[in-house]
């Protein structure tokens, strides 16, 4: 029976080496220059310092723009508060977001079962399979979670036939 899994998944050596160009653009910029601006990456957590809001604003302005450069979806971070450390300095976290969470696979569920189509949608981990009778119904099906899921970078992989 055919069937393809729904992901999402960001390429963590991409995005390790777009936060290791972001701390050396912080290092040489002169604007940066003698301020507690950085950028570190703990697990799948970035973790962006700062003397000031504003200066985080520029900090994470520039790895945006790095993880574009290396075609790593904007949309797989997610910016936590920003918080005081001590003095006058502050820092943010921005969470990479891995796998779908258990709402957004609900959501994905309900949208192929209210589609009418001749597939079944499964929640599998962190990863949604959707398995069908014709190669034609999990291509409408994909095109259908494209067009509803945008605010999710979604990938379809194990096509299987």
């Amino acid at each position: 029976m055919p069937s393809f899994d729904t992901k999402l998944e960001a390429d963590f050596v991409e995005v390790k080496n777009a936060v290791e160009n972001t701390a050396k653009e912080i290092g040489t910029r002169f604007d940066f220059k003698g301020t507690s601006a950085a950028v570190e990456l703990k697990d799948k957590d970035i973790i962006l310092y700062g003397d000031a809001d504003f200066q985080l604003q520029q900090v994470e302005d520039i790895l945006r723009n790095k993880l574009t450069k290396r075609n790593v979806d904007v949309r797989f971070l997610d910016a936590g508060k920003v918080e005081k450390i001590g003095g006058d300095k502050v820092k943010q976290v921005v969470k990479v977001r891995n796998g779908i969470s258990t709402e957004d696979g609900k959501k994905i569920q309900q949208l192929i079962k209210n589609s009418k189509m001749k597939v079944q949608a499964a929640i599998q981990g962190d990863a949604v399979r959707i398995t069908g009778g014709k190669r034609d119904d999990l291509q409408a099906a994909i095109a259908l979670i494209r067009a509803e899921m945008k605010d999710l970078p979604l990938s379809f992989d194990n096509f299987r036939d």
